[in-house]
């Protein structure tokens, strides 16, 4: 059986349609019901844009608890001449709905949609202004042309009233083109996203398009790779774990499989051997600054989840090539720009996989070796932000570690340049092109529950001991911790062994220690923009690699509610934290921050290899020793005797 041909699991997506727990996602249904309820209210008119249909899971949690009935769905909505917007509550009963609330919102805030980005390019492909600018680089068939709408942070300038947005471009020689290998340098189009009116077109001077070609498909390069045999992953039982709906049940694991318009894929009510851990787990916020001052590139600083979604961005994913072995996929639901339910296909996978060795130990005397080897379970999704591809991918161990992996990959952005200029900022690729240098910050969320509600956070790190007495060798080190009470943000330090616990409040184990789980961000980078830049104010989230406060219901996204034409940091975690509350015993939330600083390299060009960057949470202290003991032998399992090498 070859790798694309790999048998998926029953994937359920019948049972999933309908509500079996209040924490399930919305429903095609739910969502059809809740956008039916707002416009019977009148208000909308006709013509009305919708941002995102999202579960109130608070609302869920005292469904949960018995202290509440129904489904709470909240939409975002706006006039499509810019007139009004509005956060409007629904409530779902049975098969009715009805409107429970309308808050008025600045019509500047809701997200991009898809629909919107596509009405934008075609009304740029529309104006006399823009077919001149291509026309003075010899393009005439502006059909062959693609816009990106991108958003405008920090830089309306003289456009501060209006919900804009602006277009990188980019030219196709055919229709099966890769149109990324050719940007259109110095041509910026400006966009009302209300009224889709060019309001105007910036021309920074011509520089001749790129004629080479970055074709991806299979032989575009000449003859594939000879000699790659088949690998097959082969579970002739199936797999090791059980799902009912959107929970799932895998090697002492249990937790729930969620899905949202604003960041995808979320995890809750991790717990592991019967132990809570998690009660939610996602990434939270991309937040991308580009750092080259040229005229197409200047701008670029994007909140990619609250500007857009993650959940309208995510693919649907392909067995034996996104997904290898016998997989088990969740469908995604999200809310399009017109107020319809869209259903996105194998949405998440879920998976297990060999990951080698677990533990290992070889007795020399005795002749006697025990090994066992290591099963993890993959849940993952991937989504592409026009020339980007993010892959998530959350692990469980054995063991009771989690990780996330963030997978870079995709279409590097880049612009036009002279022949034989030099790229300060960037690296040149290709013939008239070159790419910047940027960043990718990833801000994660982790609802803690470390044996149970009450948790606190530790900064833990090395230092040499400093007393002689105590030293006479100069090799004794201790390590250092630091209770954090109030919450607060931290830098990462790899140079001194800093991490951090999560540690109950209530729970120690036999030695007298709180059970906890360690927090490592092995991935980190520093900001390198000036203070007064737009990237340093716009997202001052991205100055620290680890934030704490206590939970709040109304404190749900790092980099703020509503990012698209916010005034630079006027909301997010920064702000929260002014508060300086108690962070000591309470329900908390943990905010890493992932980063790369991404210096382009040739070997990138046409299309990135996977760069990946990894968040691990581990069990410190959480068990009294190793977990994973109870992990059965791999050669008794298979009859060849006791031991993997008797």
């Amino acid at each position: 059986m070859s790798a694309c041909h790999t048998a998926p699991t029953d994937d359920g997506s019948a049972a999933r349609a309908v509500r079996t727990h209040p924490l399930d996602p919305p429903t095609t249904a739910e969502i059809a019901l809740a956008v039916g309820a707002a416009r019977a209210d009148g208000r909308l008119g006709e013509r009305t844009r919708f941002w995102g249909a999202t579960l109130d899971e608070a609302h869920a949690r005292r469904v949960v608890a018995g202290e509440a009935t129904g489904v709470r769905i909240g939409l975002v909505a706006m006039t499509a001449g810019g007139g009004a917007a509005w956060e409007i509550d629904t409530l779902i009963t049975g098969e009715t709905a009805a409107c429970t609330g309308w808050r008025p919102l600045d019509p500047r805030r809701p997200g991009i949609t898809s629909d919107e980005a596509r009405a934008a390019a075609q009304a740029c492909r529309e104006s006399p202004a823009f077919r001149a600018a291509l026309a003075r680089r010899g393009i005439h068939d502006v059909s062959l042309v693609m816009i990106d709408a991108e958003s405008m942070g920090g830089f309306e300038e003289k456009y501060r009233d209006r919900r804009v947005t602006w277009g990188t471009v980019w030219h196709r020689t055919t229709e099966d083109d890769n149109g990324y290998a050719r940007p259109v340098q110095g041509v910026v189009p400006i966009i009302d996203m209300h009224t889709m009116e060019v309001l105007e077109v910036e021309d920074h001077g011509v520089i001749p398009v790129s004629a080479e070609a970055g074709p991806l498909s299979t032989g575009a390069f000449g003859p594939d790779r000879a000699g790659l045999k088949p690998l097959d992953v082969v579970q002739p039982e199936g797999p090791s774990f059980t799902v009912d709906g959107w929970q799932v049940s895998w090697q002492g694991w249990t937790f729930r499989v969620g899905f949202t318009h604003r960041e995808g894929l979320v995890l809750y009510d991790l717990e592991f051997l019967g132990r809570s851990v998690l009660k939610r787990a996602a990434c939270n916020e991309m937040y991308v600054p580009y750092l080259d001052a040229n005229s197409t590139q200047y701008r670029k600083n994007f909140f990619d989840w609250g500007e857009y979604g993650a959940g309208p961005l995510t693919n649907s994913l392909s067995l034996g090539c996104d997904c290898l072995g016998v997989i088990h996929y969740f469908d995604g639901v999200h809310l399009g720009g017109y107020g319809e339910p869209v259903t996105i296909g194998n949405a998440i996978c879920m998976h297990e996989e060999d990951a080698s060795i677990l533990w290992k130990h070889n007795d020399l005397r005795r002749g006697v070796n025990e090994v066992r080897r290591s099963r993890r379970l993959i849940i993952s999704n991937f989504q592409t932000v026009a020339n980007y591809d993010y892959g998530f991918y959350w692990t469980l161990h054995q063991d009771g570690r989690i990780e996330l992996e963030v997978k870079l990959t995709g279409i590097m952005s880049a612009s036009g340049i002279e022949a034989g200029a030099e790229a300060p900022y960037g690296r040149i690729v290709a013939e008239h092109v070159q790419t910047p240098i940027h960043q990718h910050y990833f801000g994660i969320r982790l609802d803690t529950a470390i044996d149970g509600a009450r948790n606190r956070l530790v900064e833990e790190h090395a230092e040499a001991e400093p007393d002689p007495a105590l030293n006479p060798y100069g090799n004794a080190v201790r390590y250092v911790r630091e209770p954090l009470t109030t919450e607060t943000g931290q830098r990462n330090d790899p140079g001194t062994a800093r991490h951090w616990r999560i540690e109950s409040a209530d729970r120690t184990n036999r030695y007298g220690d709180p059970t906890a789980y360690r927090l490592d961000i092995p991935d980190t980078t520093r900001s390198f923009g000036l203070p007064e830049s737009v990237m340093s104010r716009r997202a001052p989230f991205i100055h620290q690699h680890v934030w704490a406060t206590p939970y709040a219901g109304d404190e749900n996204f790092i980099g703020g509610q509503y990012p698209n034409h916010a005034e630079p940091g006027e909301d997010g975690v920064h702000v929260w934290q002014r508060q300086e509350r108690s962070i000591d015993g309470v329900p908390l939330v943990v905010w890493p921050v992932l980063g790369v600083h991404h210096l382009p390299r040739p070997e990138q060009w046409p299309v990135m290899p996977v760069e990946a960057i990894h968040l691990v949470l581990t069990p410190d202290g959480f068990f009294d020793r190793n977990p994973a003991l109870d992990i059965p032998d791999p050669a008794a399992a298979r009859g060849a005797g006791s031991t993997c090498c008797s």
